[in-house]
């Protein structure tokens, strides 16, 4: 089950954060995505110690922590998107295709002329967006 997912800026500013458990997990969830920007950095900065090429988006398995899995995503413009989980056994086939889905969602989110770059998303199209992609998650690959 998806607990948070998160944009980040290339600046390492919060784009958007949702989190999908109770308001008592919210500050925590926000920690542990605040705390995989380091592991990010580290990926891309140090490409030989990481196992992923650096023309690879996906980064794959961030870190694992007790009660969850975080996984982490790069696009061609330094945005960073991260994924928090409490399946153990998740499939790099499923956070692969969210992360394609959720990558399509941002676009189309930030395509939007209205839209100011570098700022907060607020759209609530991409709300909603990213709500059923993250209802969806794991259940097939057909989209």
């Amino acid at each position: 089950m998806i607990v948070c997912v998160a944009v980040v800026g290339h600046q390492n500013n919060p784009l958007y954060i949702q989190s999908f458990t109770e308001a008592d997990d919210a500050l925590k969830l926000h920690h542990i995505v605040h705390c995989s920007l380091d592991v990010v950095d580290e990926r891309v900065n140090n490409p030989k110690k990481s196992g992923p090429m650096l023309n690879e988006t996906f980064l794959g398995l961030l870190y694992p922590t007790e009660n969850y899995k975080v996984y982490g995503y790069l696009t061609n413009t330094k945005v960073k998107f991260i994924l928090v989980t409490t399946d153990l056994d998740v499939k790099d086939a499923d956070v692969r295709n969210f992360f394609r889905r959720f990558h399509a969602a941002y676009v189309d989110a930030v395509s939007n002329p209205f839209h100011v770059p570098g700022k907060k998303i607020t759209s609530r199209t991409f709300a909603d967006r990213v709500s059923s992609i993250v209802k969806s998650f794991g259940l097939s690959s057909t989209v």
